[in-house]
């Protein structure tokens, strides 16, 4: 198995300016790079691609030793297929027929991570061998201490530096990482994920839904205001510009920790509990677009109403609950414990009458009474609706397992 483990750094003083400075000096060779491609883009004689300009790192290192030279090649070299990755993604989606999104520049505060593509190789993960603390070496920053607070398993890879607000990650990719299978419980279930509730299992059970985001709305409401006292596009940010933005940033770091932490919790507890879960296929850039304008018949720049501000709380809920981050973090920790996730079709889940206890499998709109109750039309079933959506799910993800391979 892969598995990719990320770490808190707690670097001196001088190994965090070391530290933005090697962020710095990366995204200037990003740039540049890209300003060479842009540049050669206009001549339709002259092609440029990784190989070109990974041969000429050796001469900007020697040009520039105190910003280019004091870095690892190889992470340079990292970051120049990063931009080619940028490009090929570029062609990919214009050939589609698709936006193509031509690669843009980096703003500072918007290059945010280093990939040393091996161990070893201007880096070294657990660096000097303390039983006590682990660090790792980084090339031009030195041996910064790291918050391991559990064990890595498996052959370290890569090794990337992040930084997010003013924390800074290391990231390992591991291979070979051996799997953990959990003891075989015999328990199945199916999950319906909503708002009202963070999800609805087949049994009956309702997961609350922390709503993080609401939770702190005053205060990131609060934060919000003081930034804009200030202009959008200032000529020079001052400090307190700067403190204020950087107050925002921490109240949406915050939120996201929370929802992070929730979303790995509530996974594990179900992993252990059940041996197979089936969810939802969900489409959740689908389910928050907003809504399309309706023009008035008749009167040129005038638009009926189509629900917008309604939607608008409905899609904050959705991306408050964080559904897709939830499912990927779920398929994550059943593979490593041996569990089978099944995605099913969740088409009329929410509008079929159960047949596990006792329904006819009737399907009408007309039974969703409302957002929490199911009455059948057809036969009188009255059931809480989340769960039964979540009893359609245990049925269908139970008939694709039963389906051969």
């Amino acid at each position: 198995m892969k598995r990719a483990y990320k770490f808190l750094l707690r670097p001196t003083v001088r190994q965090e300016r070391a530290l933005r400075e090697m962020l710095a000096d990366h995204c200037s060779l990003y740039n540049g790079a890209l300003q060479e491609r842009r540049d050669a883009y206009r001549h339709a004689s002259k092609t440029v691609n990784y190989g070109d300009q990974s041969a000429q790192l050796k001469e900007i290192r020697a040009f520039a030793p105190d910003t280019q030279g004091r870095w690892s090649f190889s992470s340079q070299q990292a970051t120049l297929r990063r931009l080619d990755k940028a490009f090929q993604a570029f062609f990919r989606r214009g050939r589609a027929g698709q936006a193509p999104g031509y690669p843009r520049f980096k703003g500072v505060g918007h290059f945010d991570t280093v990939t040393f593509p091996k161990d070893g190789d201007g880096c070294r993960w657990d660096s000097t061998s303390s039983e006590t603390q682990t660090r790792v070496r980084l090339q031009g920053v030195g041996h910064v201490r790291v918050h391991r607070h559990r064990p890595v398993r498996g052959r370290v890879k890569t090794i990337s530096v992040k930084r997010e607000g003013h924390r800074w990650y290391v990231v390992l990719a591991c291979d070979a990482v051996p799997a953990e299978p959990l003891p075989v419980t015999g328990l199945t279930v199916g999950i319906d994920m909503g708002t009202t509730h963070f999800f609805t299992e087949s049994t009956g059970i309702h997961e609350p839904n922390p709503r993080f985001r609401a939770k702190m709305s005053d205060e990131l409401a609060a934060a919000q205001l003081d930034l804009s006292a200030f202009p959008k596009r200032p000529k020079r940010r001052t400090k307190r510009h700067r403190a204020a933005a950087r107050k925002v940033a921490g109240v949406h770091a915050k939120i996201r920790r929370q929802r992070l932490d929730h979303h790995h919790k509530t996974a594990l507890t179900l992993v252990r509990k059940y041996d197979m879960i089936g969810h939802e296929i969900l489409n959740v850039a689908g389910m928050t677009r907003t809504p399309r304008p309706k023009p008035e018949p008749g009167r040129s720049g005038s638009f009926l109403p189509n629900g917008a501000a309604a939607k608008t709380g409905l899609n904050r809920s959705i991306l408050d609950a964080g559904w897709g981050q939830f499912l990927v973090i779920l398929a994550q920790k059943a593979e490593s414990a041996a569990r089978r996730v099944i995605p099913v079709n969740a088409r009329d889940t929410s509008r079929t009458c159960p047949t596990a206890i006792g329904g006819c499998g009737h399907v009408s709109g007309q039974s969703r009474v409302s957002q929490a109750k199911f009455e059948c039309v057809a036969c009188g079933l009255v059931e809480n609706a989340d769960r039964v959506g979540a009893l359609n799910v245990l049925h269908r993800a139970g008939l694709a397992l039963r389906v051969p391979a």
